[in-house]
């Protein structure tokens, strides 16, 4: 049996975070030749969601970089990894001396998620936590209203490069937590930054998929350095044109610009679609 698996944003999804007509076709020619397909994510559910409705997005789904598993016929998370308090406590405090805003995403009760942040200082974290509240639909609370006990799922931050390279090298002395960057506003000089438990990533969440499904091929196919545990796992993995080089290293071969349905185009040829 096989596994198709798609990285969401820069990789299925176009510039303006949709899928394309194109794309939603080959999906559902997809499903006609009984194959099946999921994504592996940094987004939460709610996040995923939107931009999947209506494209058959039926299988278990990878969120949050691995952190948690999304079982849409049972409506609830079968699998998740969680940052401990002294993990949280500690992860926080690096941000706030590297000059980062922490994001902390918690799943609460009812399988929702909330964003505790601390006070925000620059204009694009207020932009920031207008995207998670309002196009997310992400509950934001102040960080002081953050339980002890919260269910820790990852923190982010955006900020200069050099401030999240401050936190990068931090985690790398902590072997449970994990670091995952990208550009964020090249412009700008902002990069972004998620901090996870190091169990929770898209290649463990995968391959979890995989063993409980009975699914022996993955087909992988992403564009950022969250996806390198997911090559690692995959049968067959492909980087998008737009990918990071050192993904594009890792990958089986480089596909399309995702901009220019290069997953779909690839899907219809390699399934003869």
């Amino acid at each position: 049996m096989t596994l198709v698996v798609f990285d969401m944003d820069r990789t299925l999804l176009n510039a303006q975070s949709q899928i394309s007509v194109y794309t939603q076709e080959t999906l559902r020619l997809m499903r006609q030749a009984d194959i099946d397909y999921t994504i592996a994510t940094g987004r939460t559910l709610q996040a995923a969601l939107q931009p999947l409705d209506n494209n058959g997005f039926s299988r278990s789904m990878v969120l949050k970089n691995g952190a948690v598993i999304w079982e849409p016929s049972e409506r609830s998370y079968s699998h998740h990894h969680l940052l401990t308090p002294s993990e949280v406590n500690d992860v926080i405090g690096i941000f706030i001396q590297s000059q980062l805003t922490p994001f902390v995403f918690s799943l609460e009760h009812g399988d929702r998620h909330a964003v505790y942040h601390a006070p925000l200082r620059e204009g694009y974290e207020i932009k920031l936590a207008h995207l998670f509240e309002k196009e997310r639909e992400l509950p934001l609370q102040s960080i002081e209203e953050m339980p002890d006990n919260a269910h820790v799922i990852n923190i982010s931050a955006m900020g200069s490069q050099e401030a999240v390279n401050r936190v990068v090298d931090f985690v790398a002395h902590h072997p449970h937590l994990v670091a995952y960057t990208g550009i964020a506003l090249k412009e700008q000089g902002l990069a972004w930054l998620d901090v996870h438990h190091s169990e929770g990533s898209k290649g463990n969440g995968v391959r979890h998929v995989a063993e409980a499904s009975g699914y022996s091929e993955i087909i992988a196919f992403g564009d950022g350095d969250n996806d390198l545990s997911l090559f690692e796992v995959a049968t067959e993995s492909y980087a998008v044109a737009n990918a990071d080089d050192e993904l594009k290293a890792l990958a089986t071969d480089v596909i399309g610009h995702h901009d220019e349905d290069g997953v779909a185009k690839f899907l219809r040829q390699r399934f003869g679609l």
